[in-house]
């Protein structure tokens, strides 16, 4: 089988996200995947991390520190900050991604700023509360 667009083996050609995990840092955070968001792929949603601001990264498979990702501003109006995956590989689900963070904003900035104090229940009910996309 030949390689795709979607492509991350080693010796493609790649850019490296930012290693937000450099510094010893308190957080919370959770692998969402599309059981639980309706969108392709792997959302990574974290208490603040790094010094980039609220967002949320997208995996096209499995979250990985080190593997690419496309990186989206959590906000009423979401923006694509960076996109570390192969050309293209992020096309078809840019979309469904920035929709998705749209729709849970609210609750994706409160884990941001207040999360890291949470406890069990409380990022229990927040894991929860996040709505999935349409079908």
């Amino acid at each position: 089988m030949g390689p795709t667009a979607l492509d991350v083996r080693p010796g493609s050609e790649r850019r490296t996200p930012p290693d937000d995990f450099a510094d010893d840092v308190l957080i919370e955070m959770a692998n969402l995947d599309e059981q639980d968001t309706n969108v392709p792929g792997t959302i990574f949603v974290s208490t603040a991390l790094g010094s980039n601001g609220p967002r949320v990264k997208w995996y096209p498979d499995r979250a990985g520190r080190d593997l690419p990702c496309l990186i989206v501003s959590i906000g009423a109006d979401p923006k694509v900050r960076d996109d570390f995956l192969p050309k293209g590989a992020s096309r078809l689900a840019r979309p469904r991604v920035i929709a998705w963070v749209r729709l849970n904003h609210v609750a994706l900035l409160r884990f941001w700023t207040d999360g890291a104090s949470w406890n069990r229940r409380e990022v229990t009910a927040f894991l929860d509360g996040l709505v999935p996309m349409p079908k």
